[in-house]
């Protein structure tokens, strides 16, 4: 027997496949990161204003495309692209050097220029902190950032994380040395806090 097969038309062949989302949040969808995403995170990963914050520097396109490559296959970190509801990429979020045995891990954000300041940052990272703890047997998360970094400590402080220290001098960053506040979250914390879960949404 012979099946018709339908040939795609010049519309259909230029859109590309919807993202599957592996998580979702109250506002945005995690997706996990692809090589083929590098060229969108090495552009945010270049804006000097997020540089600045993530205390790094603009990497090749090469490098950075290995970098994901490598992290792929590493078993103690997770990177996903922050979307939102109709698929457009907001931000980066990863969970790292994940320790299974100790319950640990860190977490990492960073938002696109133009969608920050409008809770994406405190959803998607609800959404990281619902996964560590609600599908992986994670009891504390870890996050740090500049001291002077007031909207990261908002979204951080927001989400149920506490500043629990100080590292002093702790980042070399344009020149001179940084203090990095010290962040964690642990299971007790996640499970009183009073809102909705990722699987809720």
């Amino acid at each position: 027997m012979i099946e018709a097969v339908r040939t795609l038309d010049d519309d259909e062949r230029d859109v590309e496949p919807e993202r599957q989302f592996a998580w979702r949040a109250a506002s945005v969808g995690l997706a996990v990161v692809e090589v083929d995403d590098a060229e969108l995170l090495h552009g945010w990963r270049s804006d000097p204003v997020g540089a600045y914050e993530l205390g790094t520097w603009p990497r090749s396109l090469t490098a950075l495309r290995e970098r994901i490559e490598r992290d792929n296959d590493d078993d103690d970190r997770d990177d996903f692209l922050v979307l939102l509801p109709d698929g457009t990429p907001v931000g980066q979020i990863a969970l790292g050097r994940q320790d299974m045995i100790d319950g640990t891990a860190e977490v990492e954000l960073m938002l696109a220029p133009q969608y920050r300041g409008r809770g994406h940052g405190t959803d998607a990272l609800d959404a990281l902190v619902d996964l560590a703890f609600g599908e992986l047997p994670l009891y504390r998360l870890t996050a740090e950032t500049h001291t002077g970094n007031a909207p990261a400590r908002a979204v951080l402080t927001k989400s149920g994380f506490v500043q629990e220290g100080v590292s002093r001098a702790a980042c070399f960053h344009r020149g001179r040395r940084h203090d990095l506040a010290v962040f964690s979250l642990l299971r007790p914390e996640w499970e009183a806090l009073n809102r909705p879960r990722a699987w809720d949404a």
